[in-house]
């Protein structure tokens, strides 16, 4: 088992933190920003063959989902309805461990923070995620190519116009409004959905009930996805998928207009708003202040 750095420098194994003794079923804050602690050990110490395979993974599932969500809001016409199956993704990443980089952004920086994992570690967990989510989205993006258009034989279903024209407003449409209006806009949009987005993980290790664990992260989950903020895993299947069944958007609208921002927006939301914003909300100091006297472990 890898080794991880303590405050007092000595090794410590690094476990799942859902295998570590439990007192209680349900955790206070402070028990839950530790718990953060030790899951972003946990992710920063794989290696990165075991984060790519469950980035891919974590892909297929965020792609299917996507499909069940534009499936609900073509038919009955109410978008609300998509954004509350939405959460289904994230529950199954969640409770399978697999891997979501987003919610990586918001947990293992800061157990660099606190040392009890390396920066290298750090940067590395989050890039080969990355890179496994576009593998991932993109094998996905063909499987949706092939089941909504029969293989190419019909592009003329209620499902591919749903994604044509969301994904020509993730990117077209921040176009329109100019490069630097569009970018700001995407930006604020990123960072905002990535708070919540980090905070459905956060909120799934407040319980150890499963159903407990589904509604807890339900929650931020709906909020974000009903808002229409922007998500760089979902987005890396939607833009190629539309794509692939006829949208006319180029490589470079896809990164340069929204991709890039979203992906820096998202590390700017996690990192902030979850990671040192819950950190300094309940234990009062900067996550990277060391020698406070502070417990490190789960309580």
């Amino acid at each position: 088992m890898s080794p991880v750095l303590t405050p007092e420098g000595a090794a410590a194994p690094v476990q799942h933190p859902d295998r570590l003794p439990e007192a209680a079923r349900d955790r206070v804050p402070t028990d839950v920003v530790d718990r953060m602690v030790e899951s972003g050990a946990y992710k920063a110490h794989r290696t990165s063959g075991k984060v790519f395979v469950q980035a891919v993974l974590g892909s297929f599932v965020f792609g299917a989902v996507v499909m069940l969500a534009g499936t609900v809001i073509t038919q009955t016409g109410v978008p609300v309805l998509g954004a509350f199956v939405f959460p289904i993704a994230f529950v199954v990443v969640i409770l399978l461990g697999l891997e979501l980089v987003t919610s990586s952004m918001g947990l293992v920086p800061l157990a660099w923070w606190r040392k009890r994992a390396t920066g290298r570690d750090t940067l590395r967990t989050i890039l080969v995620a990355v890179g496994g989510h576009v593998v991932g989205c993109g094998l996905f993006a063909f499987a949706f190519w092939a089941t909504a258009s029969d293989m190419g034989h019909s592009y003329d279903t209620p499902l591919i116009h749903w994604i044509i024209e969301l994904a020509e407003h993730k990117t077209l449409g921040y176009q329109a409004l100019g490069t630097g209006t569009g970018l700001a806009l995407v930006f604020l949009r990123a960072v905002l959905c990535n708070w919540l987005v980090s905070l459905g993980a956060v909120m799934g290790m407040t319980t150890r009930s499963t159903g407990a664990r589904i509604a807890a992260i339900w929650m931020p989950i709906f909020l974000f996805f009903a808002l229409g903020w922007e998500h760089s895993v979902v987005n890396l299947f939607v833009i190629p998928s539309a794509m692939l069944v006829g949208a006319p958007i180029t490589f470079g609208d896809w990164w340069l207009t929204n991709e890039i921002p979203v992906l820096v927006g998202n590390v700017v939301g996690a990192l902030v708003f979850t990671a040192m914003g819950l950190w300094v909300s309940q234990r009062g100091t900067l996550p990277w202040k060391q020698g406070d006297g502070l417990s490190d472990g789960v309580q």
